[in-house]
């Protein structure tokens, strides 16, 4: 059983000290997060609490209580430091599905949850299979984005992410869903709070220069170049507490519209509850008002009126606009440049081993009183702090390879920073650089301060894609024809409309299913609509699912396109003028490993794979199971350059001498192989040429060699 006094844990330095003690020291980091995380889940009041949905936009609590592990299987194998899968069906299971995008899957039915037993089976033996790594994987210090401790960083990061996450949900629980726990107090201290008031904050530089390596592990985001001069503002002193929230709720401010903006009008319409969400109504009265108390994690207890309100982005919002009707000053939610400049002015970071983060003190927040830095309270700590800034890339953003989707989908104008951390943020939460988001209708454990200032913020960043494989795959798929050869993904969805053609039950059935692993931004999905099928489309990067949904939805999408050097060109591509519009809405991009389905992918007449065996980390599992996602009769198209990525043979399907014969064994000869047990050739190889585009005079020029498999009867 873990000890209250075993749960801080000091973060690693990723610059200092020796090999051996570095190793030791991020054991030893490691293990007190994974039982931390396990500690969380023992607030449950029984099994049963598993399997109870907290929020309609989120799974039940079992998937987060195997998600964690799975995600350090799956970067570990990606990373290529675990040879084998431990649980597969775990893993397909609890991998994705953490935020509120489009092609998350929440649908239960879909879901066959296991145990808890064998959820906490399975963790048992990530921990064992990491703590066998960290003793003996080869690194050297400084530990950067290429070493191989890295991901182990990775999912630690991660996991106390959701330490935090994950107490929310258990926050939103049925109180009978949860019991106590000594490791989990909540604060005994409440009293009358105070009269807020704002202070000015000078002017001056806000400048980062974030580059790896950096002393301690770091999301994407962080990472970079910005710099902005901050004009003279005031910030209140307090986090808005409780007592002060009250006057905006007593005031009306959930039902008067001029409070609020569209998006927070349709949020206030569509929720039923007109106060925040941890506040609790009670039926009696004090004193002849309406009493009301406050959910903690796992009590309720009498409202404590001088903590942080806790709130979404919208209500906070919508609070200053009632504040600025109500003083005619000009207040607002501060700025992530206003709240950075508010934490150097008062040197926050330095006394942050005693603010109320990293359940220092205890879990739930304190009064905001409590921690004093300058003239000012909770700079960091206690609750997260809402701003008006939507979450943005700094200047030399790029995404870590074994990571890519941990903040691009997030770059939409939709997701909004919040700063400074809770009383459970540890670890990277609350280093100083750490950049967080969320969609302004979700909450976590985040209240907000105001600030009065007549400067505007900016609150509309450019969403023109800029990352370098996004570009390349957009044009590829939507951009005009390069050196007279035609659309490589339009090429290959017509050889599949043939095939199906071709093929007389196919060609006549009415409900066609088809699979298009490895869809990359989208092109060929939505050209395999056009055969009147229902398409579902699967790649394993959000980035470009992200795209492929943008499409869907909005009907285009901009890019920048390098020409030469730093000259770029500023593309936007339709499905109206590609002729695809009408047909889109007949497919369904989700996020999968197609190495590793889950079980609902069944019942397709056709499957296409077009140049993604090469990227997949185990091509023979997927081979191995095709037969098993098609109907009887169905078609497989494979396409491949057989450009395996690297000097290890273990996962190459050909291209290498048998070790026994010493004859060459060519990557359709082990394709042949690997499918002939269940299907049967039905033409020759095809080869389809394809160009991908550096800038306007750089090209690459491949050929994807396709063959066409019948299933067996």
């Amino acid at each position: 059983m873990i000890r209250r006094e075993d749960l801080p844990a000091k973060p690693v330095n990723l610059n200092q000290g020796t090999v051996a003690a570095k190793r030791a020291e991020i054991k030893a980091y490691f293990n007190q997060t994974y039982t931390t995380y396990e500690s969380l889940f023992e607030t449950l009041a029984s099994d049963a609490a598993f399997y109870e949905r907290p929020c309609s936009l989120r799974h039940p609590l079992i998937f987060y209580f195997g998600h964690t592990a799975t995600f350090f299987t799956n970067k570990l194998i990606l990373a290529k430091l675990l040879p084998k899968r431990i649980n597969p069906k775990i893993e397909s299971t609890c991998a994705i599905g953490v935020d509120e995008m489009s092609w998350d899957d929440l649908n239960d039915a879909h879901y066959d949850w296991p145990s808890v037993t064998e959820v906490r089976n399975y963790r048992k033996a990530v921990q064992a299979a990491v703590n066998q790594l960290i003793d003996t994987v080869e690194f050297s210090l400084p530990i950067d984005w290429q070493s191989p401790m890295w991901p182990i960083m990775m999912g630690i990061e991660h996991e106390r992410i959701h330490l935090e996450t994950s107490s929310v949900l258990i926050r939103q629980l049925p109180i009978s869903s949860v019991k106590s726990s000594p490791l989990y107090p909540v604060c005994p201290q409440n009293g009358t709070a105070p009269s807020n008031q704002c202070l000015s904050v000078p002017a001056g530089l806000v400048k980062i220069d974030h580059q790896d390596p950096a002393q301690s592990y770091g999301w994407d985001n962080e990472y970079g170049h910005h710099q902005a001069d901050v004009a003279e503002f005031k910030a209140s002193q307090f986090l808005v507490s409780n007592q002060e929230y009250l006057e905006f709720v007593e005031a009306g401010g959930y039902d008067t519209p001029d409070y609020w903006s569209d998006e927070g009008n349709r949020w206030r319409l569509f929720s039923p509850v007109k106060h925040p969400t941890f506040w609790v109504k009670n039926n009696h009265t004090l004193k002849g008002i309406k009493a009301w108390s406050l959910r903690c994690m796992t009590e309720e207890i009498a409202m404590p009126w001088d903590w942080p309100v806790e709130v979404n982005f919208l209500e906070a919002e919508a609070f200053c606009r009632w504040k600025a009707l109500q003083t005619g000053l000009p207040i607002r939610l501060p700025s992530e440049d206003e709240y950075l400049r508010l934490a150097d002015f008062t040197q926050a970071q330095k006394s942050i081993a005693q603010a109320n983060v990293n359940l220092q003190h205890f879990a739930s927040s304190t009064p905001v009183t409590q921690f004093k830095t300058g003239e000012f309270y909770d700079v960091v700590g206690n609750v997260w702090q809402w701003t008006q800034t939507p979450i943005y890339p700094f200047d030399g953003f790029k995404v870590h390879p074994l990571y890519d989707d941990f903040t691009t989908p997030t770059f939409d104008n939709k997701h909004n920073i919040f700063k400074g951390g809770s009383w459970i943020s540890s670890g990277n939460e609350i280093n100083g650089h750490s950049r967080y988001a969320f969609r302004r209708h979700f909450f976590q454990h985040a209240g907000f301060r105001y600030v009065e200032s007549a400067t505007p913020v900016q609150t509309e960043f450019a969403v023109y894609e800029t990352d370098a494989d996004i570009i390349q795959a957009c044009e590829a798929h939507y951009g005009e024809s390069v050196l007279g050869i035609g659309n490589f993904q339009q090429a290959y969805a017509h050889l599949a409309q043939q095939a199906i053609q071709a093929d007389a039950n196919l060609e006549s059935k009415s409900d066609l299913k088809i699979l298009e692993v490895g869809c990359s931004v989208g092109r060929a999905a939505f050209e395999l609509a056009k055969t009147g099928a229902s398409v579902t489309a699967l790649d394993f990067s959000a980035r470009f699912i992200q795209v492929a949904n943008q499409l869907q939805e909005t009907g285009s999408v901009h890019y920048t396109l390098p020409l030469e050097g730093e000259i770029v060109d500023f593309k936007e591509q339709s499905l109206a003028a590609l002729g695809l519009a009408e047909c889109a809405h007949q497919v369904q991009f989700l996020q999968q490993d197609a190495a590793n389905l889950k079980d609902i992918f069944i019942g397709y007449d056709l499957i296409v794979s077009a140049n993604h065996l090469e990227t997949m980390a185990n091509p023979q599992a997927f081979l191995k199971q095709c037969h098993e996602r098609l109907n009887a009769g169905g078609l497989l198209l494979i396409g491949s350059t057989y450009q395996w990525p690297d000097k290890h043979q273990a996962n190459w399907l050909g291209g290498y001498k048998d070790a026994h014969s010493g004859e060459n064994v060519t990557s359709l000869e082990g394709i042949t192989e690997l499918l002939q047990g269940h299907f049967e050739l039905v033409n020759a190889p095809l080869s389809l040429p394809l160009i991908k585009r550096h800038n306007q005079r750089h090209f690459d020029y491949e050929l994807s060699e396709f063959t066409l498999w019948k299933k067996k009867a």
